[in-house]
């Protein structure tokens, strides 16, 4: 009981094993990789991109949410972390740069979409 792959195919496309439509298959699996690449790895770089250059231009002073949700005020930068001060009890915090989700302050520097 030894059937290939190929006798296999050969049986079920009438008797004539062609080439056609391994090729026909290839293409279509090289049109949904295409199509997952520009669905969803380029705009989540996009993204990973806007947020590296938000958070290095970053600035003292500017109002920020972290990813836990905190509320607050940058007092110091430093390579890796900074203090933020949060607003309800003013209550000095250091975390992670990488934690940062958002700058709620608008900088006249900062181009427009």
């Amino acid at each position: 009981m030894n059937i290939s792959f190929l006798t296999l195919a050969a049986t079920t496309n009438g008797g004539a094993a062609t080439g056609s439509s391994i090729l026909v298959m290839v293409g279509w699996i090289a049109i949904m990789l295409v199509a997952m690449y520009f669905l969803m790895i380029r705009p989540q770089r996009k993204k990973q991109k806007e947020e590296k250059q938000m958070r290095e231009n970053l600035q003292v002073g500017d109002e920020v949410v972290t990813i836990g949700g905190i509320y607050g005020r940058v007092i110091s930068l430093k390579e890796e972390s900074m203090v933020i001060e949060s607003k309800s009890d003013h209550s000095k915090l250091t975390i992670a740069r990488w934690a940062l989700q958002q700058n709620l302050t608008v900088h006249d520097d900062t181009p427009k979409k």
